[in-house]
């Protein structure tokens, strides 16, 4: 496993290069591509959400469709159509923007409820379904989103549905004053998406995965984060909880975070560093909360100080 969890190094160094001063987001963007979750980047426009997209395409040398989201894309434009051809009086099948390995869906929630809708079962299944046909997109498949903050001109919210599909949601939010003059430094002399170079391929980013799948998981860890995501369903401030498949997510991200860090087995401390990002955005305040100014932040930090950490023996 040494030799990609080195890789797992160069990769977040590589990409820093052109996103700065944002080392945690990078850190967990490539958790999530390695977990197999897709990722959901929600800040204003103009913080380097794309830029983050763009540069792990380019150090994963993956092949990637971007598509602007606006109120006039079909869900045709997204999972592809069927056309007949004169010539051979067949059907063929035109294939979508999600045929790729990392689909970049800029500014999701510009678009039209039945445009989003397009995207729900690729997410899931890693299929598309057109006139009853059901096609397999290439793996690695990874969907990295971004939204501008629900209540800005031209957004439609997301449904939780879809919501739930995205294994992390995370805010870059603005940058310092020192990075700010890093980047525009970085700035003046060309785009530095142009001076990035491949880490890994496709292939080895689908062995870096496999490897993540086996680091092992001690008993009372999966107990922690059980509880963890019980607590969610039951404090007095949430409408909704974190449903099963945010469970699964939070523990394969939890595996990531070892594998970054060079360990075949999990830590608390693992589960306390990735809980927010993966429930953040499965969580509903209720009446009572937002009549009482409680934010969805301030109750994932008291679960994680309500629940005790365990202390796990290693294997």
């Amino acid at each position: 496993m040494a030799f990609y969890t080195d890789k797992a190094n160069e990769i977040i160094a590589e990409v820093k290069r052109a996103v700065i001063g944002k080392d945690d987001c990078v850190e967990k963007v490539l958790m999530a591509m390695l977990a197999g979750g897709h990722i959901l980047l929600e800040d204003i426009p103009g913080v380097g959400k794309t830029t983050m997209a763009l540069a792990f395409s380019k150090v994963m040398d993956l092949k990637q469709n971007r598509v602007q989201f606006t109120p006039d894309v079909l869900p045709a434009d997204i999972t592809g159509f069927t056309i007949y051809q004169k010539n051979t009086n067949e059907f063929t099948f035109q294939p979508g923007a999600v045929m790729c390995n990392l689909f970049l869906a800029d500014e999701i929630n510009r678009t039209s409820p039945k445009t989003q809708s397009a995207l729900l079962e690729v997410m899931e299944e890693g299929n598309v379904t057109v006139d009853g046909v059901t096609r397999e997109v290439p793996k690695p498949f990874v969907v990295m989103a971004t939204q501008n903050p629900v209540g800005s001109a031209g957004t439609q919210m997301l449904p939780e549905s879809q919501l739930d599909r995205f294994m992390i949601c995370m805010s870059l939010g603005y940058p310092d004053i020192e990075n700010e003059i890093a980047i525009i430094k970085d700035r003046s002399v060309g785009n530095p998406l142009d001076r990035l170079y491949p880490v890994i391929h496709a292939k080895e980013l689908l062995e870096m995965q496999k490897e993540t799948e086996q680091v092992f998981i001690h008993d009372v860890l999966y107990s922690y984060v059980a509880k963890l995501i019980a607590a969610t369903r039951e404090d007095p401030m949430l409408e909704l909880g974190v449903s099963p498949r945010g469970t699964l997510a939070l523990t394969r991200m939890i595996k990531a975070a070892a594998y970054i860090n060079g360990r075949d087995y999990v830590t608390p401390n693992d589960a306390v560093k990735v809980f927010k990002d993966v429930t953040l955005h499965r969580i509903k305040l209720n009446a009572k909360a937002r009549v009482n100014h409680v934010t969805p932040d301030s109750v994932l930090d008291g679960i994680l100080e309500k629940v005790p950490k365990p202390t796990p023996k290693r294997r």
